[in-house]
């Protein structure tokens, strides 16, 4: 499993109690897709007095996938986004020197440039896994 894709998955909303609620939310829900690991991102040491030792990223999360399962999670963001109205998500991963950076609205991507997308992205780190073999 030294393959897995790393994903830093962001919610893109204004109010940070209900972009806590939807990545906690979208967490769950991606260890019932069968992501290999879903974790809220640290933002390192909490503020003196915190009843935690270690402070999170409201609303993000880093998921850890097969390449092979990236077309599946991409749609299933997808379908997560169309639930509500404006519900956005930003997508990033690196992958070697290659990087990619994607901010996901349904009503601004078509179903074909995301598929496109994942077909990119998924070829572009199937060379670099492949090359690194």
């Amino acid at each position: 499993m030294d393959n897995l894709v790393t994903l830093d998955i962001e919610i893109v909303e204004s109010d940070p109690n209900r972009k806590d609620a939807l990545g906690r939310n979208l967490r769950e829900e991606l260890y019932d897709l069968g992501v290999d690991s879903a974790e809220m991102v640290s933002a390192g040491e909490a503020p003196a007095g915190a009843k935690s030792a270690e402070a999170v990223t409201i609303g993000a999360l880093a998921v850890a996938v097969l390449p092979t399962f990236l077309p599946r999670l991409v749609e299933y963001l997808q379908s997560w986004c169309l639930r509500a109205e404006n519900r956005k998500v930003r997508i990033k991963t690196q992958v070697g020197d290659r990087s990619v950076e994607v901010e996901y609205s349904p009503s601004a991507l078509s179903q074909e440039e995301l598929t496109q997308l994942v077909t990119k992205l998924t070829s572009s780190l199937e060379t670099d896994t492949n090359s690194s073999s």
